[in-house]
């Protein structure tokens, strides 16, 4: 077996890949730009090296560096990741021509299946069912016009080299095909370093399902199930989960034989996933492209399989035979993964970026994994994508694993930047998520003006009201402690309460028991037993005898609270506090229509208006790149520019003017 192999990737997977190989015996070598020399992977390593400056072209895409970096520390093997360098097929010959091993398939296979459009066609070959679509790269966007008329809308607008929702978009008109590929276009070379794009069919109301496969040297493939990955926002998935409740015994063999035949066609060697596109009418499937990698949902198969797939990969690569054959391949239970991202949901999933002012997982065991590259006091910056961590869950059947989640993410505490939680929580507990009845569009549809916390309304208020009068009489118990009172004159503690919360008040009641209060709301009674203390972001306890987990922090004179994905502020008076309370005027937010805001920390990439030009609601005013995405700032209304005040290759922070308008 290797000694020492090196890690050619950052952050969460790194991480991963390292866990693998301590378990192995292996020793480990990070690759770190000068942003991640702080860096949790790099601390778990045995050596690191770093090899240039935080943007990523500077750094981990450049293959002489990190084949340097492997001379240097005598490392046998290369693992890389997803992303970077995982799917380049001049890095894997590379490597094999200097002696090392590329812990993935061969630069052959890399080349064949990397490159959508080759992939396409040798699907074609092998007998894949494939899409109808426009498989050679097109020139420009009068071109894609033309094509997707041709094809028929709507259409998708795909990078070749693309992957992680980078480099894709959906047209419904000649309009949007024009701007969505030159917007392609663009995130492709700056992603990938490939501009080409191709155009295919757009499949209406589709299920994005993905088979694992897993091939060796010595000719044996299986097939390790399916994942289900059509909860997904702007084509970048969010929820994923094995089995999927959508396929069926006949569906997931015929899908998985043909996935096999696939990676047989191009002796395939490691881990790779081939991804269909499924009609949610008539359950037809077409092939979507492959991945010549890990995936970032690889853990929900792990859990249902029981197998490590790094663990495969660096066997594969070692020269040794697949421990398995099909047969042999089981479904256990019903795994979840939701990705943490540092996205605020309620500013349209903005990214956040930032320092983890706090950051406590859930504990692992009992059906609950995070797979993390983060800690506390860490920071997440805008060079590389937003995300914080995956929250992986084991259950005995679907139901199960859904209220694991649920249970999981109430307890996962992130502070300093915005997380994504509040809207997984609200995902999770949607109709149509538990019934299984969705496809890819189901946020666009369920969500089409965003996210606000009105869509999470909460089965019982009147136990965060409970909550929020618990830690309100601990604080007053304490400063009944503290304040210095004379014997026989101290400060009367109020038992009758109101709290106002959501706008609605609870007229509440307190009362001792041990351990805690038992906390009267009309004809509801909370017993609440905790040893909260008021450091503590996480209430953990027993309600009426039931657990419960949900996150409360003070800010001022209001208490914050979390739960489900309800974000909620919650003040707690005395009966005349809360009169006066009511009549308080509200403060209104300054008007700031005229002028145009950079809504994330970015880079400026276009301003596509200047001075005393005449704007058209709907029209582009800027873009801003973040995260390794763009993001198109559009006019909300007509209006008449006055100043630019920002130039392209700025670097902007949030609500930095850019346009300023008459």
């Amino acid at each position: 077996m290797f000694k020492k192999i090196l890690i050619a990737n950052r952050g969460e997977i790194a991480c991963r890949v390292i866990k693998t190989a301590r378990k192995m015996g292996i020793a480990t070598v990070a690759v770190h730009s000068e942003a991640d020399k702080d860096a949790l992977f790099v601390d778990m390593a045995d050596e690191a090296v770093c090899i240039g400056p935080a943007p990523s072209a500077q750094s981990y895409l450049v293959i002489d560096k990190i084949i340097a970096a492997c001379k240097q520390t005598g490392a046998e093997a290369v693992h890389p990741g997803y992303g970077f360098l995982s799917e380049n097929a001049e890095f894997s010959r590379r490597l094999e021509e200097e002696g090392m091993k590329f812990i993935g398939p061969k630069h052959y296979s890399v080349a064949r299946m990397g490159d959508k459009i080759e992939s396409k066609k040798l699907a074609i070959d092998a007998g894949v069912n494939t899409i109808p679509g426009h498989n050679d790269a097109i020139s420009g966007p009068d071109e894609a016009v033309e094509i997707a008329k041709k094809i028929g809308y709507p259409v998708m607008i795909k990078a070749s080299a693309g992957g992680g929702g980078k480099g894709l978009r959906v047209a419904f008109n000649d309009k949007e095909a024009h701007e969505g590929f030159s917007s392609c276009v663009n995130e492709a070379r700056n992603s990938f370093g490939d501009d080409r794009v191709f155009i295919e069919k757009y499949v209406l109301e589709p299920r994005h399902i993905e088979i694992q496969v897993l091939g060796d040297a010595h000719g044996n493939y299986v097939y390790l199930n399916e994942r289900d990955c059509s909860i997904q926002r702007r084509h970048q998935k969010v929820i994923e989960e094995a089995p999927s409740p959508f396929v069926d015994p006949e569906m997931r063999k015929a899908m998985g034989e043909q996935a096999v035949a696939l990676a047989r066609a191009v002796n395939y060697e490691s881990a790779g996933t081939v991804e269909f596109v499924v009609s949610g009418a008539t359950k037809e499937f077409y092939f979507l492209e492959m991945n010549t990698r890990l995936q970032v949902e690889h853990p929900v198969t792990e859990l249902i399989t029981g197998l490590d797939l790094v663990e495969q990969m660096i066997r594969v690569a070692y020269g040794e035979t697949l421990p398995l054959t099909q047969d042999d391949v089981k479904i256990d239970g019903w795994s979840m993964e939701c990705r943490i991202n540092a996205e605020d949901p309620f500013r349209g999933f903005l990214p956040s970026t930032g320092r983890l002012v706090k950051f406590q997982a859930p504990a692992e065991g009992d059906g609950v994994r995070v797979d993390t590259g983060v800690f506390e006091g860490g920071e997440i910056s805008m060079f590389y994508d937003s995300m914080i961590a995956k929250l992986i869950v084991h259950g005995a059947d679907r139901a199960d694993a859904i209220r694991r989640m649920r249970d999981a993410l109430n307890g996962f505490v992130i502070r300093g930047i915005s997380s994504n939680i509040p809207f997984q929580a609200a995902l999770l507990q949607h109709p149509r998520f538990c019934s299984g009845n969705f496809n890819t569009g189901f946020i666009a549809e369920e969500y089409p003006d965003g996210f606000d916390a009105s869509m999470v309304p909460h089965d019982d208020p009147a136990l965060l009201a409970a909550v929020a009068t618990f830690a309100r009489m601990r604080y007053i118990g304490r400063a009944v402690q503290i304040d210095g009172q004379m014997p026989g004159h101290g400060r009367r503690v109020v038992h009758d309460l109101v709290v106002m919360m959501g706008g609605a008040q609870y007229p509440v009641s307190v009362d001792p028991v041990p351990g805690g209060m038992r906390i009267t709301q009309a004809d509801k009674v909370y017993e609440i037993v905790s040893d909260w203390s008021f450091r503590d972001l996480l209430f953990t306890g027993t309600v009426n005898g039931e657990p419960i987990c949900l996150q409360i922090e003070r800010r001022n004179l209001k208490f914050l609270i979390s739960h489900f994905g309800l974000q909620v502020e919650a003040m707690v008076h005395t009966q005349t506090g809360a009169a006066m309370q009511a009549l308080m005027p509200e403060k209104l937010p300054p008007d700031l229509s005229k002028f145009l805001l950079s809504p994330m920390p970015g880079l400026l990439r276009e301003v596509a208006v200047a001075e005393g030009q005449e704007v058209k609601a709907g029209e582009k005013l800027a873009v801003i790149e973040a995260m390794k995405m763009e993001n198109v700032l559009k006019a909300d209304s007509d209006c008449v520019v006055k100043k630019v005040l920002a130039s392209p290759g700025a670097s902007l922070s949030v609500d930095e003017v850019i346009v300023e308008f008459e």
